[in-house]
């Protein structure tokens, strides 16, 4: 039985979706197990351009199950509209698709309450949400009272539970907006998702149950995070986080398969750094080198089409998240992006009020205050989209890469040099793992 995960090691967009699709054709199942909306996952297959936010990047391959298991919050429009979009586009889901009936739905009022809250909150203190209702779900779901799960919406009482929450949530909600109109209607909301419902009904099993059953009929899973382990609700940047565990110790509480069943976690991050939204970030360039590298990583939020934060690569903060999520070998991204630098930085240390210190810290405040310790490596000229293999690569290149695994602890078995499937040079895996510094 093979149980492997790809998780993000940054703050996100670490192009998890292509190494998902790359891997998929040697699996069975692949799951994503948290999140929701807010995730961007994008899959190149030719001139073939696939942009997921609820579905696993298995979805692409017919032979595949693909599974949003429970851990995940459901904004069923969306989901709906990543369905119909494919197969529009000649894929069909139907047999290949399964959504857990314990998974949270995001529902209207979820939406007002995030954009209520991102216009109170400004400045530095906002967190960066994306809108899409995530938090607020999240919230629900630890609080239980007012939470819906896509398996109430096949229940005979659920317009009854709609009616019930929104009577609840209604002056709350107006109370937040003040003299801004909130609408909510509870009818609406319900002939709305009735029609979710039915389009939905053909996917919605008990994911907890067949999961377990596959773990023990051994077939080959393949276990998707969202977001970056940086974003982790309890180990991130707290408060400029995700509403989930986006880092490894998540896998097992959003798939409800115990962490015995996992024999390989990869770790995938980029080849330098970037964030979206508030929240402290060292070694971020806010000059003519930070726009180049989001220039040419087109560096633009999937879900949101924001622009990203760039900046050098973060050994300190790798590191520490390589050893949250107990990866076992790195997926480096993106590495073309840094070629035609005369020079490139790693930061391998920061100091904090006078003083260095090598490890990532806990508080946010603490990390807005520190300042990165950089090591200066030649750069490269050449264009390095046409490699396949490690020797294609310039030296300098191959230096880096090596620097980055000595410094995270970790080898590398995947190095990407473009989008496509096609662009991506395959390591020595048989290595043993090394240590950090």
């Amino acid at each position: 039985m093979a149980g492997t995960c790809i998780i993000g090691l940054q703050w996100g967009d670490e192009a998890k979706g292509k190494l998902v699709d790359l891997l998929t054709k040697n699996m069975d199942v692949v799951v994503r197990y948290q999140g929701g909306a807010n995730a961007g996952h994008t899959v190149v297959v030719g001139d073939a351009v696939y942009k997921l936010h609820h579905l696993p990047s298995g979805i692409i391959n017919d032979r595949v199950l693909n599974i949003v298991a429970a851990g995940v919050v459901v904004h069923p429009e969306t989901i709906l509209r990543e369905i119909n979009s494919l197969v529009d586009r000649g894929i069909d889901v139907q047999g290949r698709l399964l959504l857990s009936d314990r998974a949270h739905v995001v529902m209207p009022w979820h939406l007002i309450e995030d954009q209520l809250w991102n216009v109170a909150v400004s400045g530095e203190n906002n967190i960066g949400t994306t809108l899409r209702g995530i938090g607020p779900c999240y919230r629900d779901k630890v609080g239980r009272s007012y939470a819906v799960r896509v398996g109430d919406l096949l229940r005979a009482d659920f317009a009854d539970r709609v009616r019930e929450i929104v009577a609840a949530r209604l002056p709350v909600l107006r109370a937040m907006a003040g003299e801004q109109a909130v609408d909510l209607n509870a009818e609406a909301i319900i002939a709305e998702f009735t029609g979710y419902r039915e389009q939905l009904r053909p996917f919605i099993v008990d994911s907890t149950q067949i999961l377990l059953d596959l773990v023990e009929q051994d077939k080959r899973i393949l276990y998707e995070g969202a977001q970056g382990s940086l974003l982790d609700i309890d180990h991130g940047t707290f408060p400029f986080v995700t509403s989930s565990n986006s880092s490894g110790v998540g896998i097992s509480a959003g798939a409800g398969v115990a962490a015995k069943w996992l024999n390989k976690v990869i770790g995938v991050c980029k080849c330098y750094s970037t964030r979206v939204g508030g929240g402290p970030f060292p070694t971020e360039l806010l000059d003519e080198t930070g726009e180049r590298i989001r220039t040419k990583g087109r560096e633009y939020g999937t879900t949101t089409g924001r622009p990203r934060r760039c900046g050098w690569f973060d050994a300190v903060a790798v590191r520490y998240t390589r050893r949250l999520g107990g990866i076992d070998r790195l997926a480096l991204m993106m590495l073309d992006v840094l070629s035609g630098h005369d020079e490139l930085k790693i930061c391998v240390a920061y100091e904090l009020d006078g003083r260095r210190i090598e490890h990532f810290p806990g508080s946010a405040d603490e990390l807005r205050r520190a300042i990165p310790i950089y090591e200066t490596l030649p750069g490269w000229q050449e264009e390095i989209t046409e490699a396949r293999d490690l020797a294609d690569l310039p030296e300098a290149a191959i230096n880096y890469i090596r620097r980055i695994e000595t410094l995270v602890g970790c080898e590398a078995e995947f190095v990407s040099v473009g989008p496509d499937r096609a662009q991506t040079i395959i390591c020595d895996s048989s290595r043993a793992p090394i240590n950090a510094f």
